[in-house]
Protein backbone atom coordinates (compact mmCIF):
# COMPACT_ATOMS: atom_id res chain seq x y z
CA UNK A 1 0.00 0.00 0.00
CA UNK A 2 1.44 3.23 -0.88
CA UNK A 3 2.22 5.79 1.67
CA UNK A 4 -0.54 8.50 0.01
CA UNK A 5 -3.39 5.49 -0.14
CA UNK A 6 -2.62 5.04 3.61
CA UNK A 7 -2.53 9.17 4.27
CA UNK A 8 -6.25 8.83 2.52
CA UNK A 9 -7.25 5.94 4.69
CA UNK A 10 -5.91 7.60 8.38
CA UNK A 11 -7.92 11.16 7.24
CA UNK A 12 -11.50 9.47 6.95
CA UNK A 13 -10.96 7.18 9.83
CA UNK A 14 -9.09 9.23 12.58
CA UNK A 15 -5.77 9.57 13.98
CA UNK A 16 -5.20 5.94 14.67
CA UNK A 17 -6.88 3.74 12.09
CA UNK A 18 -7.11 0.06 12.11
CA UNK A 19 -4.53 -1.87 10.16
CA UNK A 20 -6.04 -3.64 7.32
CA UNK A 21 -4.95 -7.06 8.37
CA UNK A 22 -6.14 -6.93 11.90
CA UNK A 23 -9.53 -5.49 10.64
CA UNK A 24 -9.59 -8.47 8.28
CA UNK A 25 -8.70 -11.11 10.92
CA UNK A 26 -11.61 -10.07 13.20
CA UNK A 27 -13.88 -10.28 10.39
CA UNK A 28 -13.17 -13.41 9.58
CA UNK A 29 -13.22 -14.85 12.92
CA UNK A 30 -16.04 -13.18 13.80
CA UNK A 31 -18.12 -14.98 10.96
CA UNK A 32 -21.04 -17.26 11.68
CA UNK A 33 -19.62 -19.57 8.77
CA UNK A 34 -16.32 -21.27 8.59
CA UNK A 35 -14.23 -19.79 5.95
CA UNK A 36 -10.97 -21.07 4.59
CA UNK A 37 -8.67 -19.93 1.28
CA UNK A 38 -6.49 -21.34 -0.69
CA UNK A 39 -3.72 -19.95 -3.42
CA UNK A 40 -3.48 -20.46 -6.80
CA UNK A 41 -1.13 -23.33 -5.60
CA UNK A 42 -3.69 -24.86 -3.66
CA UNK A 43 -2.06 -24.16 -0.08
CA UNK A 44 -4.35 -22.94 2.47
CA UNK A 45 -3.68 -18.77 3.66
CA UNK A 46 -6.77 -18.48 5.85
CA UNK A 47 -8.50 -20.21 8.69
CA UNK A 48 -11.18 -18.65 10.88
CA UNK A 49 -12.86 -19.86 14.12
CA UNK A 50 -15.78 -21.48 12.80
CA UNK A 51 -13.50 -23.57 11.00
CA UNK A 52 -11.60 -24.30 13.88
CA UNK A 53 -14.89 -25.03 15.95
CA UNK A 54 -16.40 -27.35 13.38
CA UNK A 55 -13.08 -29.41 12.05
CA UNK A 56 -10.86 -29.30 15.62
CA UNK A 57 -8.22 -27.58 13.96
CA UNK A 58 -6.35 -24.58 14.61
CA UNK A 59 -5.27 -21.64 12.28
CA UNK A 60 -1.49 -22.15 13.15
CA UNK A 61 -2.16 -26.45 12.26
CA UNK A 62 -3.83 -25.24 9.03
CA UNK A 63 -2.67 -22.25 7.40
CA UNK A 64 0.51 -23.36 4.78
CA UNK A 65 -0.65 -26.95 4.54
CA UNK A 66 -0.92 -27.95 0.72
CA UNK A 67 -4.62 -28.22 0.92
CA UNK A 68 -6.95 -30.72 3.18
CA UNK A 69 -5.04 -34.01 2.05
CA UNK A 70 -3.76 -36.53 4.72
CA UNK A 71 -5.48 -34.24 7.15
CA UNK A 72 -9.20 -32.74 7.03
CA UNK A 73 -9.51 -35.44 3.66
CA UNK A 74 -9.08 -38.86 3.20
CA UNK A 75 -6.13 -39.86 0.90
CA UNK A 76 -8.28 -41.74 -1.27
CA UNK A 77 -10.58 -38.59 -1.45
CA UNK A 78 -7.94 -35.94 -1.18
CA UNK A 79 -7.54 -35.28 -5.38
CA UNK A 80 -11.55 -35.03 -5.82
CA UNK A 81 -12.00 -33.20 -3.23
CA UNK A 82 -9.05 -30.61 -4.16
CA UNK A 83 -10.41 -30.65 -7.94
CA UNK A 84 -13.83 -29.62 -7.34
CA UNK A 85 -12.25 -26.66 -4.73
CA UNK A 86 -10.34 -25.38 -7.27
CA UNK A 87 -12.08 -25.88 -10.36
CA UNK A 88 -14.21 -22.66 -8.85
CA UNK A 89 -10.60 -20.45 -9.40
CA UNK A 90 -11.37 -20.51 -13.42
CA UNK A 91 -15.25 -20.88 -12.86
CA UNK A 92 -17.70 -18.05 -13.11
CA UNK A 93 -19.90 -17.27 -10.04
CA UNK A 94 -20.32 -20.06 -6.85
CA UNK A 95 -20.57 -23.45 -6.82
CA UNK A 96 -21.45 -25.48 -3.90
CA UNK A 97 -20.54 -29.27 -3.09
CA UNK A 98 -20.75 -31.58 -0.45
CA UNK A 99 -17.84 -33.41 1.10
CA UNK A 100 -16.88 -35.61 4.18
CA UNK A 101 -13.92 -33.95 5.93
CA UNK A 102 -12.25 -35.42 8.55
CA UNK A 103 -12.14 -33.76 12.59
CA UNK A 104 -9.02 -33.37 14.46
CA UNK A 105 -10.35 -36.25 16.63
CA UNK A 106 -10.77 -38.62 13.77
CA UNK A 107 -14.68 -38.46 13.38
CA UNK A 108 -16.08 -37.41 10.04
CA UNK A 109 -18.42 -34.79 9.22
CA UNK A 110 -20.40 -33.82 6.34
CA UNK A 111 -19.91 -30.16 5.21
CA UNK A 112 -21.48 -28.28 2.55
CA UNK A 113 -18.78 -25.60 0.52
CA UNK A 114 -19.76 -22.65 -1.27
CA UNK A 115 -16.36 -22.02 -2.71
CA UNK A 116 -15.35 -19.04 -5.75
CA UNK A 117 -12.31 -17.61 -7.58
CA UNK A 118 -10.47 -14.67 -6.02
CA UNK A 119 -8.60 -12.56 -8.85
CA UNK A 120 -5.85 -10.51 -8.13
CA UNK A 121 -4.62 -7.20 -8.98
CA UNK A 122 -4.09 -7.85 -12.34
CA UNK A 123 -7.23 -9.39 -12.77
CA UNK A 124 -5.73 -13.06 -13.49
CA UNK A 125 -6.97 -16.03 -11.08
CA UNK A 126 -4.98 -15.97 -7.80
CA UNK A 127 -7.09 -18.45 -5.17
CA UNK A 128 -10.07 -19.57 -4.16
CA UNK A 129 -12.69 -19.02 -0.56
CA UNK A 130 -14.14 -21.73 0.69
CA UNK A 131 -17.06 -21.02 2.98
CA UNK A 132 -18.59 -23.96 4.54
CA UNK A 133 -20.86 -25.04 7.32
CA UNK A 134 -22.19 -28.81 8.64
CA UNK A 135 -24.90 -30.05 6.59
CA UNK A 136 -27.05 -30.91 9.40
CA UNK A 137 -27.19 -26.89 9.94
CA UNK A 138 -27.45 -25.76 6.68
CA UNK A 139 -30.79 -28.07 6.31
CA UNK A 140 -32.15 -26.70 9.57
CA UNK A 141 -31.79 -23.06 8.38
CA UNK A 142 -33.04 -24.13 5.11
CA UNK A 143 -36.08 -25.76 7.02
CA UNK A 144 -36.39 -23.04 8.87
CA UNK A 145 -36.89 -20.66 5.93
CA UNK A 146 -39.16 -22.70 3.80
CA UNK A 147 -41.16 -23.06 7.21
CA UNK A 148 -41.12 -19.19 7.31
CA UNK A 149 -41.61 -19.26 3.65
CA UNK A 150 -45.05 -21.80 3.72
CA UNK A 151 -46.06 -19.97 7.20
CA UNK A 152 -46.31 -16.41 4.84
CA UNK A 153 -48.02 -17.65 2.33
CA UNK A 154 -49.79 -20.79 1.84
CA UNK A 155 -50.35 -21.42 5.82
CA UNK A 156 -54.03 -22.37 6.68
CA UNK A 157 -53.49 -20.48 10.12
CA UNK A 158 -53.37 -16.41 10.47
CA UNK A 159 -49.84 -15.49 10.72
CA UNK A 160 -49.07 -11.66 11.96
CA UNK A 161 -46.00 -10.67 13.28
CA UNK A 162 -45.78 -7.43 15.79
CA UNK A 163 -43.00 -4.99 16.81
CA UNK A 164 -42.19 -4.00 20.05
CA UNK A 165 -44.95 -1.35 19.23
CA UNK A 166 -47.77 -3.76 18.62
CA UNK A 167 -48.13 -2.45 15.00
CA UNK A 168 -48.46 -5.51 12.42
CA UNK A 169 -44.92 -5.79 10.55
CA UNK A 170 -45.26 -9.16 8.34
CA UNK A 171 -48.81 -10.26 7.29
CA UNK A 172 -49.86 -14.00 6.32
CA UNK A 173 -52.51 -14.83 3.35
CA UNK A 174 -54.92 -16.11 5.78
CA UNK A 175 -54.65 -13.15 8.41
CA UNK A 176 -55.05 -10.73 5.75
CA UNK A 177 -58.42 -12.33 4.38
CA UNK A 178 -59.28 -12.89 8.19
CA UNK A 179 -58.46 -9.01 8.84
CA UNK A 180 -60.27 -7.80 5.52
CA UNK A 181 -57.55 -6.06 4.22
CA UNK A 182 -54.30 -6.78 1.67
CA UNK A 183 -51.28 -7.95 3.31
CA UNK A 184 -49.15 -4.58 2.47
CA UNK A 185 -52.22 -2.46 3.36
CA UNK A 186 -52.44 -3.14 7.11
CA UNK A 187 -48.59 -3.35 7.75
CA UNK A 188 -47.74 -0.06 10.42
CA UNK A 189 -51.15 0.54 11.46
CA UNK A 190 -52.34 0.31 14.90
CA UNK A 191 -54.36 -2.54 15.80
CA UNK A 192 -57.00 -0.46 16.29
CA UNK A 193 -57.90 0.68 12.80
CA UNK A 194 -58.58 -3.01 12.38
CA UNK A 195 -60.72 -3.91 15.16
CA UNK A 196 -63.93 -2.30 16.55
CA UNK A 197 -64.38 -4.26 19.23
CA UNK A 198 -61.74 -6.72 21.17
CA UNK A 199 -58.87 -4.38 20.61
CA UNK A 200 -58.27 -3.97 24.17
CA UNK A 201 -57.84 -7.94 24.95
CA UNK A 202 -55.36 -8.34 21.93
CA UNK A 203 -53.12 -5.88 22.84
CA UNK A 204 -53.20 -7.33 26.46
CA UNK A 205 -52.15 -10.58 25.41
CA UNK A 206 -49.51 -8.58 23.58
CA UNK A 207 -48.28 -6.52 26.36
CA UNK A 208 -47.95 -9.63 28.75
CA UNK A 209 -46.33 -12.01 25.93
CA UNK A 210 -43.42 -8.50 25.48
CA UNK A 211 -43.01 -8.91 29.02
CA UNK A 212 -43.19 -12.05 30.47
CA UNK A 213 -42.69 -14.67 27.56
CA UNK A 214 -44.91 -16.67 25.33
CA UNK A 215 -48.25 -18.04 27.49
CA UNK A 216 -48.72 -21.90 28.10
CA UNK A 217 -51.44 -22.64 25.46
CA UNK A 218 -53.76 -21.27 23.04
CA UNK A 219 -56.90 -18.72 24.04
CA UNK A 220 -60.10 -17.63 22.80
CA UNK A 221 -60.22 -13.87 21.25
CA UNK A 222 -63.48 -12.20 20.51
CA UNK A 223 -63.12 -9.50 18.24
CA UNK A 224 -65.69 -7.64 16.01
CA UNK A 225 -64.33 -6.48 12.41
CA UNK A 226 -65.49 -3.66 10.51
CA UNK A 227 -66.47 -4.99 6.73
CA UNK A 228 -68.56 -3.54 3.42
CA UNK A 229 -71.54 -5.81 4.95
CA UNK A 230 -71.43 -4.79 8.17
CA UNK A 231 -69.45 -5.34 11.67
CA UNK A 232 -68.82 -9.07 12.28
CA UNK A 233 -68.25 -11.23 15.07
CA UNK A 234 -65.58 -13.69 15.13
CA UNK A 235 -63.78 -15.63 17.67
CA UNK A 236 -59.87 -16.29 17.09
CA UNK A 237 -58.16 -19.41 18.83
CA UNK A 238 -54.84 -17.62 19.33
CA UNK A 239 -51.36 -18.82 20.63
CA UNK A 240 -48.29 -16.24 20.61
CA UNK A 241 -45.12 -16.63 20.74
CA UNK A 242 -42.43 -13.97 22.15
CA UNK A 243 -39.74 -13.07 19.23
CA UNK A 244 -36.00 -12.68 20.02
CA UNK A 245 -32.90 -11.57 18.64
CA UNK A 246 -30.42 -14.78 18.12
CA UNK A 247 -27.69 -11.71 17.60
CA UNK A 248 -27.78 -10.46 20.91
CA UNK A 249 -26.07 -11.79 24.62
CA UNK A 250 -29.12 -10.87 26.56
CA UNK A 251 -32.81 -11.77 25.21
CA UNK A 252 -34.01 -8.83 23.29
CA UNK A 253 -37.80 -8.87 22.34
CA UNK A 254 -38.11 -8.36 18.43
CA UNK A 255 -41.97 -8.56 18.86
CA UNK A 256 -44.63 -10.86 19.14
CA UNK A 257 -45.90 -13.84 16.89
CA UNK A 258 -49.64 -13.79 16.66
CA UNK A 259 -50.87 -17.41 15.05
CA UNK A 260 -54.56 -18.02 14.79
CA UNK A 261 -57.37 -19.82 13.23
CA UNK A 262 -61.27 -18.46 12.89
CA UNK A 263 -63.05 -21.17 15.19
CA UNK A 264 -66.41 -19.03 15.26
CA UNK A 265 -68.23 -21.61 13.82
CA UNK A 266 -67.39 -24.10 15.98
CA UNK A 267 -67.83 -21.64 19.26
CA UNK A 268 -70.97 -20.79 18.26
CA UNK A 269 -72.60 -24.43 17.60
CA UNK A 270 -71.12 -24.74 21.19
CA UNK A 271 -73.01 -22.32 22.93
CA UNK A 272 -76.05 -23.02 20.81
CA UNK A 273 -75.79 -26.31 21.68
CA UNK A 274 -75.18 -25.34 25.61
CA UNK A 275 -78.07 -22.95 25.51
CA UNK A 276 -80.15 -25.66 23.72
CA UNK A 277 -79.58 -27.89 26.75
CA UNK A 278 -80.29 -25.25 29.41
CA UNK A 279 -83.48 -24.67 28.29
CA UNK A 280 -84.40 -28.19 27.94
CA UNK A 281 -83.91 -28.83 31.16
CA UNK A 282 -85.89 -25.73 32.25
CA UNK A 283 -88.78 -26.54 30.74
CA UNK A 284 -88.47 -29.81 32.00
CA UNK A 285 -88.11 -28.70 35.18
CA UNK A 286 -91.03 -26.23 34.86
CA UNK A 287 -93.18 -29.07 33.73
CA UNK A 288 -92.19 -30.90 37.19
CA UNK A 289 -93.06 -27.62 38.98
CA UNK A 290 -96.44 -26.92 37.19
CA UNK A 291 -97.83 -30.06 37.59
CA UNK A 292 -97.37 -29.68 41.43
CA UNK A 293 -99.65 -26.62 41.23
CA UNK A 294 -103.66 -27.21 42.53
CA UNK A 295 -104.75 -23.50 40.83
CA UNK A 296 -103.70 -23.80 36.41
CA UNK A 297 -103.04 -19.97 36.67
CA UNK A 298 -99.76 -20.51 39.37
CA UNK A 299 -98.53 -23.64 36.74
CA UNK A 300 -98.65 -21.15 34.02
CA UNK A 301 -96.55 -18.25 36.18
CA UNK A 302 -94.46 -20.68 37.13
CA UNK A 303 -93.34 -21.86 33.41
CA UNK A 304 -92.60 -18.02 32.88
CA UNK A 305 -90.15 -18.37 36.07
CA UNK A 306 -88.12 -20.75 34.90
CA UNK A 307 -88.04 -19.44 31.41
CA UNK A 308 -86.78 -15.88 32.48
CA UNK A 309 -83.44 -17.49 33.79
CA UNK A 310 -80.93 -16.17 31.23
CA UNK A 311 -83.77 -15.23 28.86
CA UNK A 312 -85.54 -12.62 29.99
CA UNK A 313 -85.57 -9.85 32.10
CA UNK A 314 -89.47 -9.26 32.43
CA UNK A 315 -92.18 -11.84 31.34
CA UNK A 316 -96.36 -10.36 30.92
CA UNK A 317 -99.42 -12.19 30.48
CA UNK A 318 -102.11 -10.46 28.75
CA UNK A 319 -105.45 -12.35 28.01
CA UNK A 320 -108.32 -12.05 25.87
CA UNK A 321 -111.27 -9.79 26.59
CA UNK A 322 -113.67 -9.21 24.21
CA UNK A 323 -111.52 -7.38 22.04
CA UNK A 324 -108.98 -6.19 24.12
CA UNK A 325 -105.96 -7.76 25.97
CA UNK A 326 -106.33 -7.57 29.71
CA UNK A 327 -102.96 -7.68 32.56
CA UNK A 328 -103.36 -10.87 33.69
CA UNK A 329 -99.97 -11.58 35.34
CA UNK A 330 -96.26 -10.20 35.54
CA UNK A 331 -93.09 -9.86 37.52
CA UNK A 332 -91.87 -7.06 39.01
CA UNK A 333 -91.46 -3.47 37.12
CA UNK A 334 -88.27 -2.58 39.73
CA UNK A 335 -86.72 -5.47 40.47
CA UNK A 336 -86.07 -9.22 39.28
CA UNK A 337 -89.04 -11.35 40.84
CA UNK A 338 -91.40 -14.21 40.32
CA UNK A 339 -94.94 -13.92 37.89
CA UNK A 340 -97.62 -13.05 40.05
CA UNK A 341 -101.15 -12.63 38.99
CA UNK A 342 -101.76 -8.85 38.52
CA UNK A 343 -103.93 -7.17 41.80
CA UNK A 344 -107.10 -6.19 40.81
CA UNK A 345 -106.81 -7.02 36.93
CA UNK A 346 -109.43 -6.84 34.60
CA UNK A 347 -108.88 -3.19 33.17
CA UNK A 348 -108.53 -3.68 29.35
CA UNK A 349 -104.67 -2.57 28.22
CA UNK A 350 -104.64 0.58 26.13
CA UNK A 351 -102.98 -0.72 23.18
CA UNK A 352 -102.17 1.52 20.59
CA UNK A 353 -102.84 -0.01 17.00
CA UNK A 354 -99.40 -1.76 15.65
CA UNK A 355 -98.02 -2.77 19.19
CA UNK A 356 -96.19 -6.10 19.29
CA UNK A 357 -98.86 -7.43 21.25
CA UNK A 358 -101.55 -7.14 19.28
CA UNK A 359 -99.22 -7.69 16.24
CA UNK A 360 -98.69 -11.07 17.53
CA UNK A 361 -102.57 -11.94 17.86
CA UNK A 362 -103.17 -10.52 14.24
CA UNK A 363 -100.48 -12.87 12.70
CA UNK A 364 -101.33 -16.00 15.20
CA UNK A 365 -97.79 -16.14 15.85
CA UNK A 366 -94.42 -14.42 17.46
CA UNK A 367 -93.21 -10.81 17.13
CA UNK A 368 -89.94 -9.27 17.76
CA UNK A 369 -89.48 -5.20 18.41
CA UNK A 370 -86.70 -3.37 19.73
CA UNK A 371 -86.68 0.27 21.15
CA UNK A 372 -85.08 2.95 18.72
CA UNK A 373 -83.23 6.56 19.69
CA UNK A 374 -85.99 6.82 22.81
CA UNK A 375 -86.13 3.30 24.53
CA UNK A 376 -87.93 4.92 27.59
CA UNK A 377 -90.12 6.82 25.73
CA UNK A 378 -91.41 3.39 23.55
CA UNK A 379 -91.26 1.14 27.07
CA UNK A 380 -93.62 3.72 28.03
CA UNK A 381 -95.69 3.97 24.79
CA UNK A 382 -96.36 0.22 25.12
CA UNK A 383 -96.67 0.26 29.05
CA UNK A 384 -93.83 -2.02 29.60
CA UNK A 385 -91.22 -2.13 32.62
CA UNK A 386 -89.18 1.47 31.76
CA UNK A 387 -85.82 -0.16 31.45
CA UNK A 388 -87.45 -2.53 28.20
CA UNK A 389 -85.43 -2.25 25.38
CA UNK A 390 -85.93 -5.76 23.48
CA UNK A 391 -88.77 -7.28 23.14
CA UNK A 392 -90.67 -10.86 22.04
CA UNK A 393 -94.11 -11.33 21.95
CA UNK A 394 -95.50 -15.15 21.60
CA UNK A 395 -99.04 -15.73 21.10
CA UNK A 396 -101.20 -17.94 24.11
CA UNK A 397 -103.49 -20.69 21.35
CA UNK A 398 -105.44 -23.50 22.78
CA UNK A 399 -107.87 -25.90 21.16
CA UNK A 400 -107.71 -23.72 18.04
CA UNK A 401 -108.35 -19.88 20.09
CA UNK A 402 -106.23 -17.37 20.61
CA UNK A 403 -106.15 -16.92 24.55
CA UNK A 404 -103.90 -13.91 24.75
CA UNK A 405 -100.10 -12.91 24.83
CA UNK A 406 -97.06 -13.86 26.54
CA UNK A 407 -94.04 -11.18 26.42
CA UNK A 408 -90.68 -11.44 27.16
CA UNK A 409 -88.36 -8.26 27.69
CA UNK A 410 -85.24 -7.45 27.90
CA UNK A 411 -83.09 -4.81 29.01
CA UNK A 412 -80.47 -2.66 27.32
CA UNK A 413 -77.37 -5.02 28.90
CA UNK A 414 -78.71 -7.99 26.54
CA UNK A 415 -78.95 -8.40 22.94
CA UNK A 416 -82.27 -8.47 20.83
CA UNK A 417 -84.40 -11.33 20.75
CA UNK A 418 -83.33 -13.74 17.71
CA UNK A 419 -85.22 -16.35 15.37
CA UNK A 420 -83.86 -19.26 18.15
CA UNK A 421 -85.33 -17.03 20.79
CA UNK A 422 -88.70 -17.04 19.37
CA UNK A 423 -89.07 -20.77 18.85
CA UNK A 424 -88.16 -21.03 22.91
CA UNK A 425 -90.91 -18.68 23.28
CA UNK A 426 -93.45 -20.31 21.44
CA UNK A 427 -92.77 -23.00 23.22
CA UNK A 428 -93.16 -21.76 26.65
CA UNK A 429 -96.08 -20.12 25.15
CA UNK A 430 -97.93 -23.59 24.04
CA UNK A 431 -97.19 -24.56 28.35
CA UNK A 432 -98.75 -21.33 29.51
CA UNK A 433 -102.05 -21.38 27.02
CA UNK A 434 -102.52 -24.94 28.00
CA UNK A 435 -102.67 -24.24 31.81
CA UNK A 436 -104.52 -20.72 31.10
CA UNK A 437 -107.06 -23.24 28.94
CA UNK A 438 -107.66 -25.17 32.09
CA UNK A 439 -108.15 -21.91 34.43
CA UNK A 440 -110.94 -21.00 32.22
CA UNK A 441 -112.48 -24.09 32.25
CA UNK A 442 -112.41 -25.40 36.07
CA UNK A 443 -115.01 -23.85 37.59
CA UNK A 444 -114.02 -21.38 40.18
CA UNK A 445 -112.88 -21.53 43.30
CA UNK A 446 -115.05 -20.43 45.75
Amino acid sequence: MSASRSSGITDALGPDPIPGSELLAALLDGMDAALCAFDAGGAITHWNREAERILGWTAEEAVGRPGFAGWAVRHADAGEVHGRLMSAMDAPGRQVHEFALLRKDGGRVLVRTQSAGVRGADGKPAGVYCAFGEVHAQIDLERSIALSEALFEDASSGVVLVDVDLRPTVVNAYAARALGGGRTTMLGRPLGELLVQGVEDLEGALQHVLAEGSPPAPADLWVTLRTAQGDRRRCWRSGFLQLASPLAEDPVPLGVGWLFQDVTAERLAAQEADRVRFRSNQLYRACRSAAECEDPMEAATSYLDYALAGFADHALIDLVAGVRLVRAAATPTDAPGPCRPVAGGGIPLRYAPGHPALEAVDRTGSVRASAGAAPGAWAADCQWPGDSVHALCAVLRSRGRTLGVVTFLRAANRSPFERQDATYAESVAARVATAVDLSRALPATP
